[in-house]
């Protein structure tokens, strides 16, 4: 008895000993680990990644983006049985424990003893409330010092929040496979469906990933995945969470992954990616990928889609007219070769929907076999292939193109990879009798053009960016060339030389010589002789008549009179003074500038003068929907808070600077309503419309320009090399740029009413002779209306005996030796040069 008294007294002994030793290991864990925990407070404030959605103006999707494509969810909007099927599978106490499950505990500490030796993962024991410390404030290491500070930090999770919120943080954060972060995305990932339309079987498999996604794959690993929920949807049944025919039902349902829909974008690539380097340069890259903003843009998808489809076609136009470079690359069609496996491995831009890329397999006289991408075979006849002439570079470095084509085999070798579309045929109705209905289309041979260009549409009242394309295919080139590419804008200044000439006094109808002159451009540069685009001089013309037909010679001479001084000045203004310098060259364009700087100055001119500046974006909210910036941030109390009972339109104060007096402003665009009428720009008369515009080439026509617009758009279209180089002869503005400003404009004024060019109060309208600029005469001939500002109208009348010169020859009387008057020092005579010409007809 006694030996069994001692027996009992030792073991309390050690048991006490014990419990203070545990305690104290306890105790000393806790000072140790216990002080040095991550804040568990923020979780308060937690707020996880998002993604950020930019939308065009009318809401319509333009990109997303996001490190973790989670869509967050409020558990209130979760269903009950998504929310089931977590706790069965994972922690079916949740809402009775405090943070540690003991019995859970108790049985992992078993398992693991069982395993030691065995070279096994530790088994653990994790409720929701862990899952969530180690999740947001824990790293994921295999160790019991973790598991001790996990478990700390869930018993003070625990006493700050509700179930409720912890559960939300857990269900919106956990990785769920497939790049899902979050029950919400991982079924759009997984069934593409959202939360309230999976069945049982479906968030049963779901409720089974968070312990191994990857190994519960439906595809890679269907049996593992099935077993899985099949497990989740017995515990869902053992715990009275369903009844046993719901069992049934989700245990007979296959497991079948369903592909997501692809996320319909609007196509503005170089608009997008312009608006995602604005916001990271605004509000850092985190904002960008993990703040679940909501931008608002200025872009308006029917005018993108009718920009780039403009910008498309007229390219291709372009690059037509300089015939066949050859195919896009060759294949060797050897006996047995699976040409449809070799395509697959070529590149596809996704920028070309309408293209097929295809092989040639047979060529002949009258037709070529093409294998297409898919599979299948197409006939490309003769006719769909008579513009692919040669191009070809002569000896003294110009273009030309080799003989017609007779034959496909000309043009196409078997072997070759080819681009086709197919389109339209036009169908003589009276020879295709009942069929004239059916729509009769071809294949044809395409090419993707060597050339580049942009295109961009603002309204000039606010500087909303409307529409932009930086090129012709965003995969093929990044590069942006309606704000990236600065180049000389040639003609395209002119409007604002004359400008400078309307402020010091000159009006539309006064005149200057167009004849030959020669520039002393001092001692290192020599003499210049400008000379206009067509070789020809016009003799005293207004310059109404000098910018309508872009003359280079009375420009120069204009400049010379006004002082380059001023026109710099008038340039500044505008935003147009890059690489201005004050000699008469400049005067031509040999300056730079971008596409959205140069539409934006012609908008300014619309406006009436008004400084505005180009806007991408129109408001940026939050993930909460509060808006953190917009466009116009004018005060408006009226707009705030109110019932829209039909009331007036509040008026908003016009805050915008005026750079130039409105009433010269509109001179210049009466002036550029002649160009469209008489002028360089008459090709855009078949837009049928009020449209006013300028031409612009630089330098040996490495650079063609088109600025135009109607009271409410202003456009500006630009075509180029990438690396500087003639666009060929007789490609001007007019030619390259002009069509695709056309294109764009029928469309985009296809349903709007006619809308002319507001005259403000402080323009005189009068009739005056075209060629003189004075009142008419009895000689008169051509009597148009002339905007002056009061107190400038001519009041002499045209003589009867008024002569400009010789119209037939289109040459002037000059003075000795043909060289016409010289400006300049009087010093030892140098060559004179014509070959500086800074701008061009076009």
């Amino acid at each position: 008895m006694r030996i069994i008294l001692k027996l009992i007294g030792f073991s309390f002994i050690m048991l006490v000993l014990g419990t203070l030793a545990a305690g104290g290991g306890l105790l000393y864990l806790l000072h140790k680990h216990g002080n040095d925990l991550p804040d568990y407070r923020q979780l308060a404030d937690y707020q996880p990644p998002t993604v950020t959605r930019i939308h065009a103006g009318d809401g319509s999707l333009l990109a997303e983006y996001a490190q973790e494509k989670r869509v967050f969810v409020p558990i209130e909007a979760m269903p009950d049985r998504l929310i089931q099927a977590f706790l069965a599978a994972e922690d079916k106490n949740f809402y009775s424990h405090v943070g540690l499950d003991p019995l859970g505990i108790l049985r992992a500490v078993i398992t693991n003893i069982r395993q030691i030796g065995q070279n096994r993962r530790p088994e653990g024991a994790s409720t929701i409330t862990q899952q969530v410390a180690k999740n947001f404030l824990l790293t994921s290491e295999v160790s019991y010092i973790r598991k001790f500070k996990e478990a700390l930090l869930a018993l003070r999770i625990e006493r700050a929040f509700s179930k409720n919120e912890i559960l939300e943080l857990y269900l919106n954060e956990i990785y769920l496979g497939v790049g899902s972060y979050g029950v919400a995305a991982a079924a759009l990932n997984y069934f593409n469906k959202s939360l309230d339309d999976l069945t049982t079987a479906e968030t049963a498999f779901l409720a089974g990933l968070p312990k191994a996604p990857s190994r519960y794959h439906p595809e890679r690993a269907a049996g593992a995945a099935k077993g899985r929920r099949d497990w989740v949807i017995g515990r869902l049944l053992h715990l009275g969470m369903i009844n046993q025919e719901e069992a049934d039902i989700a245990w007979a349902e296959p497991l079948v992954m369903v592909k997501r829909d692809d996320t319909e974008l609007v196509q503005a690539d170089y608009f997008t990616e312009s608006v995602r380097r604005r916001l990271i340069a605004d509000h850092g890259e985190s904002a960008l990928y993990e703040g679940g903003l909501s931008i608002r843009t200025t872009i308006l998808p029917s005018l993108q889609a009718a920009a780039e489809r403009a910008l498309h076609n007229g390219l291709v136009a372009y690059d037509r007219r300089h015939g066949w470079r050859g195919p896009a690359a060759r294949l060797e069609l050897a006996a047995g070769t699976d040409w449809q496996m070799q395509l697959l491995e070529l590149k596809q831009p996704s920028g070309l929907p309408s293209w097929k890329l295809g092989v040639v397999l047979v060529a002949g006289t009258d037709a070529a076999t093409i294998g297409l991408l898919e599979g299948r075979t197409i006939e490309l006849r003769l006719e769909a292939v008579t513009w692919a002439r040669q191009h070809l570079i002569k000896d003294n470095g110009d273009e030309a193109l080799g003989p017609e084509i007779t034959g496909v085999d000309q043009v196409l070798a078997p072997g070759d990879v080819i681009w086709v579309e197919n389109v339209p045929v036009e169908t003589d109705v009276a020879a295709a009798g009942d069929q004239a209905t059916q729509p009769r289309t071809r294949y044809e041979l395409r090419q993707a053009p060597a050339v580049e260009g942009a295109i961009v549409a603002i309204d000039p009242h606010n500087g909303r960016v409307l529409a932009m394309s930086g090129g012709f295919d965003y995969d093929r080139s990044e590069f942006n060339r309606a704000t990236q590419a600065r180049r000389q804008p040639g003609s395209a200044l002119k409007p604002f030389v004359y400008l400078a000439g309307f402020e010091q006094g000159f009006t539309p109808s006064s005149t200057f010589l167009d004849a030959p002159v020669v520039f002393d451009q001092g001692p290192e540069e020599g003499k210049w002789k400008p000379e206009n685009y067509s070789n020809k001089f016009y003799g005293k013309r207004t310059l109404r008549f000098g910018l309508e037909k872009s003359l280079n010679v009375l420009t120069v001479r204009l400049a010379k009179e006004v002082g380059m001084g001023n026109v710099i000045s008038v340039a500044k203004r505008f935003g147009l003074d890059r690489k201005l310098e004050r000699n008469l060259a400049s005067a031509l364009g040999s300056s730079e500038a971008d596409l959205m700087t140069l539409t934006t100055a012609y908008a300014m001119l619309v406006n009436g003068g008004k400084r505005i500046e180009p806007a991408l974006i129109e408001r940026i909210q939050d993930r909460h929907g509060k808006t953190v910036a917009r466009r116009d941030n004018r005060a408006c109390e009226d707009c705030q808070n109110i019932d829209w009972a039909r009331q007036t339109t509040p008026l908003l104060a016009d805050e915008r600077e005026r750079i130039i007096d409105e009433a010269r402003a509109y001179q210049m665009v009466n002036i550029l309503e002649g160009v469209v009428e008489r002028g360089t720009g008459v090709r855009a008369k078949k837009i049928g419309k009020p449209v006013a515009g300028k031409t612009g080439t630089s330098n040996e026509s490495r650079d063609a320009w088109f600025l135009g617009f109607t009271p409410d758009f202003a456009v500006g279209v630009y075509v180029g090399f990438d690396v500087p180089r003639p666009l060929g002869k007789k490609e001007t503005g007019s030619s390259a740029a002009l069509p695709i400003f056309v294109d764009f404009m029928q469309e985009a004024l296809d349903d709007k009413q006619p809308t002319p060019f507001r005259v403000p109060s402080g323009i005189r309208l009068v009739r005056v002779d075209a060629d003189s600029g004075l009142l008419p005469g009895t000689a008169t001939e051509k009597v148009i209306l002339e905007a002056f500002i009061p107190g400038s109208e001519p009041r002499e009348t045209t003589p009867e005996n008024y002569d400009i010169y010789d119209a037939e020859r289109g040459t002037v009387s000059l003075d000795t030796e043909g060289q016409g008057e010289f400006f300049g020092q009087q010093q030892a005579p140098r060559p004179a040069s014509s070959a500086p010409r800074a701008g061009g007809l076009y």
